[in-house]
């Protein structure tokens, strides 16, 4: 009975292991997203609370015409969430701007700049369905 099943020999075999290894194993980590086509719109990462939209314009300006260029703000603060984006006039440019910045420092923090990957389409339906009420329409409460 017991004695069998707690005996010191079935664990003094060599060749045996109490436990699994892979039940030990650190989980596998998580492939990254793929990286985004070449396109004239760049994903800012790494900005300052303190960044604007105009320094942001500025300090990509000096590697081609940027058409555009945003820092996304906390609607209460003000202050940048701490990435934003930037719009060049072509490809090429957004390329000068991604070796120019990427891993720089902008208002006393390192950036990193990369193409922007598009934005996945809407999920049809939007919001999430609300359960039905089972209680009928309010003109039939008092009636039996």
């Amino acid at each position: 009975g017991l004695r069998r099943m707690f005996s010191i020999a079935d664990f003094a075999t060599p060749n045996t292991r109490m436990f699994s290894i892979s039940a030990f194993a650190p989980p596998s980590p998580p492939t990254p997203p793929p990286k985004a086509d070449p396109s004239p719109n760049l994903f800012v990462s790494g900005l300052s609370k303190r960044t604007t939209t105009d320094g942001l314009r500025e300090a990509f300006a000096k590697f081609g015409e940027v058409e555009h260029a945003r820092v996304v703000t906390d609607r209460v603060t003000g202050f940048s969430k701490g990435f934003g984006f930037v719009r060049y006039v072509s490809v090429e440019d957004a390329a000068k701007g991604i070796e120019g910045m990427d891993g720089k420092f902008l208002d006393g923090w390192v950036i990193f700049a990369e193409y922007a990957r598009p934005r996945p389409p809407p999920q049809m339906g939007g919001a999430t369905p609300q359960p039905q009420q089972s209680w009928g329409t309010p003109g039939s409460w008092g009636s039996q």
